[in-house]
């Protein structure tokens, strides 16, 4: 475990599990894994993000819309661009990672209807091989 001082508001709730999920989006979703990858390891942080986003998903009766793809891509970019650089604080970390903010930067490494696909949704597929 790291240790981290302070996480923000949202991944308090996320961690607590009373998040309303109606205001969770993109941005949230970036913030929460950013607290947890400084706060746990890469493999704890990985499996609570992934098993709270599936709660939250599963909760307001879409459980088809979590995507362990893409959960577990995204936490593995951000993971690499903390690793890569300190950053201050998650305003500064956004600043210099504006990708991170489009739901569509996994576009580079993957092509839509494999990360969309069933296989996709229920276990890590790695990009295709070029």
């Amino acid at each position: 475990m790291r240790k981290l001082e302070r996480v923000s508001e949202v991944t308090q709730a996320f961690e607590a599990q009373t998040i309303d999920n109606t205001m969770f989006h993109h941005a949230e979703h970036v913030q929460v894994a950013y607290d947890l990858l400084r706060k746990y390891d890469f493999i704890d942080a990985a499996a609570f993000y992934a098993k709270g986003i599936r709660e939250l998903a599963t909760k307001a009766g879409s459980p088809q819309k979590f995507n362990l793809t893409i959960t577990y891509a995204f936490m593995s970019l951000i993971a690499e661009r903390l690793a890569t650089k300190a950053h201050r604080d998650f305003k500064a970390f956004v600043s210099e990672n504006p990708d991170l903010m489009s739901k569509n930067v996994l576009a580079r490494w993957y092509a839509d209807d494999r990360l969309h696909s069933e296989n996709a949704r229920s276990m890590f597929l790695l990009p295709e091989a070029v």
